[in-house]
């Protein structure tokens, strides 16, 4: 880990804790968004207003590994089911009548769902870091590494 990515580790555990409702709302469940967040890396976009984006490239490897997590738990947290289907849709799914039974299509679904969650989540600690003042700092140190 560079030292612009260690500035940020207290920030992200702030903003985790924000950002768990939109989680929550997504198809995703606790245990999925886990694997999809060890796939992504953050980096800054430098230019004239640098930009926190996630690099979302190991996705597509990881999603088959999302997807037997959804299998492996079809139901969420406390016994409800999870918004990404839950007890029938599974049912269903396994025996060929819920959709198109995990094509690559649903894997492609998911995989934009996960990005367009990421990229959110970036956002959101970019403007958690600019609120707390750190932001420029972890933009110099960014600079500063890739001068190196």
């Amino acid at each position: 880990m560079t030292d612009w990515q260690d500035r940020i580790v207290g920030a992200r555990m702030a903003v985790d804790t924000e950002f768990a409702d939109r989680v929550e709302a997504s198809g995703f469940s606790r245990q999925e968004w886990g694997l999809v967040m060890t796939a992504t890396e953050f980096d800054i976009e430098d230019g004239d207003e640098p930009r926190l984006y996630a690099d979302t490239s190991r996705l597509p490897d990881i999603m088959p590994e999302v997807e037997k997590v959804e299998e492996r738990t079809p139901m969420g947290p406390g016994g409800q089911e999870e918004s990404s289907g839950g007890i029938l849709s599974n049912i269903t799914s396994a025996l060929g009548l819920g959709g198109d039974g995990g094509s690559s299509g649903d894997t492609e679904e998911r995989v934009r769902e996960a990005e367009e969650l990421t990229q959110g989540y970036a956002r959101e600690l970019q403007r958690h870091l600019e609120e707390k003042g750190s932001w420029e700092d972890v933009v110099a140190a960014y600079r500063d590494g890739t001068d190196e």
